[in-house]
Parts: C-alpha cells; structure tokens; sequence
C-alpha cells in the first residue's frame, strides 16, 4: 500500500468506527467501557506533527494567521491538558481504560507539538510558556479539561468549517490542521462515555458529590472565559467573544443564530461516523440549539 493510501486509510478510521459486536452495551457496564475505550484507540490516526510540511503561505495568508490573539492560549491550554490527561491515566487501574487515557493524553502533546511548530514554521511570537505540572486535585483536572473541549470544541468546529470556506486559512493549512480537529470530537465522545459509565458505578451519595462536583467545574469554565475575554480586551481585541462571534475575525459575517446553527451541523457531522450505541454530547448542542430558536432559526436540532 503507497503511503498517500495508508494516510487516506488512517484518516478514514480515525472518522469511521462501529464496533463488530453488535450486542447492546448498557451504560455504565463493562461492555460500554470497553467499547469507549476501543473507540479511542482503534480511531488513533498516527501522522507526525515533527515531519509536517507546513505550506508555504502568501504574505496576506501569513499575515492572518499570525494575526489571530489566540496561539499563546492554545499552546498553553494543550500543555495543561496533556499533563493534567497524563496525571489521571497514571492513577487508573483498570488496563483498558488506561490505555484509552494515555493516547488520550498523548493526543493531547501531539497537538500542543503541532500547534508550537506552527509558530515556529511561520515565525508567531509566543510568551515564555509556564510550567505544566501535575494538578493537585487529579480528579478535577481531569474534569475541567474533559468539559473545557466539550464546550471548546463544539464552537471550533463552527469557526474552523467557516475558516475553510471563507479561505481564511489556505487550503494546504486547512489540510494540516484538519486531523487535530478530529482527535477532538474523538476526545469529547470518549470523555463523556467516561463521564456516564463512572457516575453510573458510583453509590447514590457519591453521585450527588460528583454531579455537584461536575457543576463547580462548569462555574470556574464560565468564570475562566470571562477572565479570557478580559483578557484579550486589555490587549486591544475587539469583541473578545471569540468562540461566538469570532466568525468576522475569520473572514465571514455571521450573525450569532447562524454561527450557532453551523456549530451544531459540524457537531452532528464530526460525531456521526461513530458507533450509535456511544452517547455524544448533549449539554452545549442542546444550549446552542435553544438559543438559536430564541434568536429565530427554523428546524434547529441539537
């Protein structure tokens, strides 16, 4: 097999995976967690962020990507992840769902490695990176990143697809990039499989901490964001609120109710090539699909 149909192959199980048992996996059993745990590690894609040719871009091309107020969050936000990813799969004693845990986390190096040769292939100026040691409360960094792409990645996928069409971004860069996209939708899919098997193991007093657990991790995303925003505000960004209107800053003009509309069509379609009987994400979907009725859109489903 030539290396082009080995990538086109890869690519395709990264996006493709029914499991060939069809029998039912009730949540919370054995059988679910085996399945969410094969899920991840039989869609791994193996391409090389070291040896990616980065495209050769036009001055105007170069000039919008290396404008975007968003490389030092994103290489710091996936060596957070990595490590906080690494912490969790290390404590777990289960041999499946740590291995699950660890390409997890390796996935996530992998795209903090992709992203810093990005910079450095188109000469972006970072600030010195922090540290990235392991959370104290291993249980609750594990949570806030799980949680954290669920709501992230739901909106990259919006901005990303719009990026392609708009020709923000070259074809050639779209191509790269498309691959850690991916991984995320795969991240989120076996994160919230994990989330239900665990909580559906735990004795009735348990759950309730972890439900009231699960609700302070999304109190500290909000207030995170909030202090993003602030942030980027005091840099002189305009209109902060990148994940929703962000859309103008990559080449379209959007209105909200139509980024949100185009944020659950990508969700629908970077989740559809997965086994049915694993649950997606509901809790953002189900939200953006809300709001976008309240602004006017028809038909919108989560």
């Amino acid at each position: 097999m030539t290396e082009a149909l080995l990538v086109e192959h890869a690519d395709f199980a990264m996006r493709n995976w029914v499991d060939p048992d069809p029998s039912p996996a009730p949540i919370g059993s054995a059988r679910h967690m085996g399945m969410f745990c094969r899920m991840l590690l039989e869609t791994h894609n193996p391409y090389r962020p070291a040896v990616i040719n980065w495209p050769k871009l036009e001055p105007d091309a170069r000039a919008r990507v290396t404008s975007l107020p968003i490389w030092d969050m994103a290489v710091q936000t996936e060596g957070r992840a990595s490590a906080r990813v690494a912490a969790f799969a290390a404590r777990e004693r289960i041999p499946a769902l740590r291995a699950a845990l660890e390409m997890d986390g390796s996935e996530e190096a992998r795209h903090k490695a992709v992203l810093s040769r990005l910079v450095e292939a188109y000469g972006i100026a970072l600030e010195k990176e922090p540290p990235y040691p392991a959370p104290k409360d291993i249980e609750w960094g594990w949570l806030v990143t799980g949680y954290s792409e669920c709501i992230d990645s739901f909106f990259a996928f919006g901005l990303f697809e719009i990026a392609r069409r708009s020709g923000y971004f070259p074809p050639e860069l779209v191509e790269t990039f498309e691959p850690v996209i991916q991984e995320e939708a795969r991240h989120i899919l076996f994160f919230v499989n994990w989330a239900a098997w665990y909580r559906r193991n735990l004795p009735l007093f348990k759950r309730l901490k972890f439900y009231l657990r699960v609700a302070a991790v999304f109190c500290f995303l909000i207030w995170e964001r909030i202090g993003i925003a602030r942030g980027l505000d005091s840099k002189g960004v305009d209109d902060a609120n990148f994940t929703l209107s962000g859309s103008s800053a990559i080449g379209a003009d959007l209105k909200p109710r139509d980024m949100l509309v185009l944020c659950l069509e990508e969700n629908r379609r970077r989740m559809a090539g997965y086994d049915l009987r694993l649950l997606r994400p509901t809790l953002i979907p189900r939200l953006a699909a809300l709001a976008s009725r309240l602004m006017g859109a028809q038909g919108v489903r989560a």
